[in-house]
């Protein structure tokens, strides 16, 4: 082997190892976050290290075979993240306590 290709494997290795590392507290963050936020930022990370696997994986078998594949879920990640962002906003919306609560009708003097 030369030494580019030597390089070339030890920083896919590398990246490999961070990827696991970064997927481990990923479900740790899952698992324990204390807000909706929390679980649905997670998520659209969980899309996101997927996404840079199947692009260490493309690299190590030299194949651009994952790319559209990528492609289509970095699209679904984004659509994703919008739509939880969305639905968070709408639900933490501060007016909507104000405008939810009953009115009372005030007695003129």
């Amino acid at each position: 082997m030369s030494a580019p290709e030597t390089v070339d494997r030890v920083l896919l290795t590398a990246s490999v190892v961070v990827l696991v590392i970064a997927g481990a507290a990923l479900l740790t963050r899952i698992w324990r976050g204390p807000s909706m936020l929390d679980r649905a930022i997670s998520l659209d990370v969980c899309a996101a290290l997927i996404i840079a696997g199947l692009g260490a994986k493309s690299a190590v078998a030299r194949d651009p075979f994952y790319f559209p594949i990528m492609l289509v879920l970095a699209f679904l990640g984004f659509t994703g993240s919008v739509g939880i962002a969305r639905f968070i906003a709408v639900r933490d919306r501060p007016g909507k306590a104000v405008r939810d609560r009953p009115r009372t009708e005030e007695k003129p003097e």
